[in-house]
């Protein structure tokens, strides 16, 4: 897996035609101007930060809903539970590609094109599924004593879920919202069908873009791609151990 990333790392300091002439050799002389061009522009900052909001909008809104929904099937027993919830785990196998045309159509209706609400509703709509699907198995095993123990202290059900059931979830919560956050930062296709002007492009539309651009300069582009995944690494690498932890919680669990 390291391989190809330090590979890219290093392309990114070379010129192009060092790339040509050595592909696999260290730079000489190593080209700083690639990535330090790149980080003075503020296109690709504008990138960032619309990338940035949107991941971040998409999170709030699919944890949010995701755990009220998921309490509700595991806490609550009423007619057609089981059959709604399988109705929620049909959409795993719902590609987007199939919805692409009417979801287009959909927000155009909407007025959402050129909206980053156009991107953040429907990326926390197909990821619903899997979230719910976590966060149910994971409510489900919480002892039914706590909540009885609330109730008798005169806690409601919305007092149980906000005190004391999301303070325990905090590792599936936190698993979710960093599978939320890197498939919303790597989303490609569905920002590309609902923004046409750039002031909300993101980044995977930026990496697009420039490598059109600069199609005939490999080592520029090998510095823009090293540099459009830097923020989904860091944030993954610094999330890795709530990711891992919950995973490991929700298999024992399960």
């Amino acid at each position: 897996m390291a391989v190809p990333l330090v590979y890219a790392v290093l392309s990114g300091f070379k010129s192009t035609d060092q790339l040509s002439r050595n592909p696999i050799g260290l730079p000489d002389p190593w080209v700083t101007s690639n990535y330090t061009d790149i980080l003075g522009s503020g296109s690709f900052w504008r990138l960032v930060g619309s990338s940035t909001l949107i991941a971040a909008g998409t999170t709030v809104v699919v944890v949010g809903v995701s755990a009220l929904a998921a309490f509700s099937f595991a806490r609550f027993a009423f007619r057609g539970r089981e059959a709604l919830f399988t109705l929620f785990t049909m959409g795993l196998m719902f590609p987007f590609a199939v919805a692409a045309l009417p979801l287009f159509l959909l927000l155009r209706s909407m007025d959402l094109l050129d909206n980053p609400l156009g991107v953040i509703l429907p990326q926390a709509a197909f990821g619903l599924p899997m979230t719910i699907v976590v966060l149910r198995g994971f409510f489900r095993e919480i002892p039914a004593e706590l909540e009885e123990a609330a109730t008798l202290d005169g806690c409601g059900p919305l007092g149980f879920f906000w005190r004391i059931l999301l303070p325990m979830a905090r590792p599936a919560l936190g698993t979710v919202s960093v599978l939320a956050v890197v498939g919303s930062w790597n989303n490609f296709l569905l920002p590309l069908l609902v923004f046409n002007e750039p002031t909300w492009w993101t980044i995977p539309i930026g990496v697009q873009q420039f490598q059109g651009q600069y199609s005939a300069e490999y080592a520029r582009v090998f510095a823009y791609l090293v540099l459009a995944m830097v923020p989904a690494l860091a944030f993954y690498s610094v999330a890795e151990r709530q990711l891992v932890g919950g995973l490991a919680v929700g298999a024992t669990k399960g």
